[in-house]
């Protein structure tokens, strides 16, 4: 090796291709997710969530990703194919983030509940109807 050769230059790693482009069934699946990230940070921020938490399985352990990193990393895969490696939050409290089922779970609850008490002019099963 030459002592000019710079192994972390802005050439390193330009001869590896990247990764292949996601396939039109994955990225519609990451557009689902960014639109579901989306309701679950309406609806669990204001309640003091700070974000979602990830099985790693490169270091089994789990990831607490922030509401806009979880975004970023979500917009990255769509644009780039795969998402880089970010630093996790200092010393989070776990009770802070919730899983991804855990948020998707609470999402269909709020609906249901919304749906359920949506007034429709009809009288619904388990209601009773005030007699006058």
């Amino acid at each position: 090796m030459d002592p000019f050769d710079d192994a972390t230059g802005a050439d390193f790693g330009a001869d590896r291709p990247g990764p292949p482009p996601l396939t039109m069934e994955e990225r519609a699946g990451v557009l689902d997710d960014l639109a579901e990230l989306e309701v679950f940070r309406t609806l669990l921020e204001p309640t003091g969530i700070k974000g979602i938490v990830v099985d790693c399985p490169d270091c089994d352990e789990e990831h607490h990703v922030d509401w806009a990193l979880m975004q970023g990393n979500l917009r990255q895969l769509l644009e780039e194919g795969q998402t880089g490696r970010h630093e996790p939050p200092f010393d989070p409290d776990p009770d802070d983030y919730v899983s991804w089922d855990y948020a998707s779970g609470y999402a269909d609850g709020v609906a249901a509940m919304a749906e359920r008490d949506e007034p429709t002019g009809q009288q619904r099963a388990g209601r009773h109807a005030r007699e006058d």
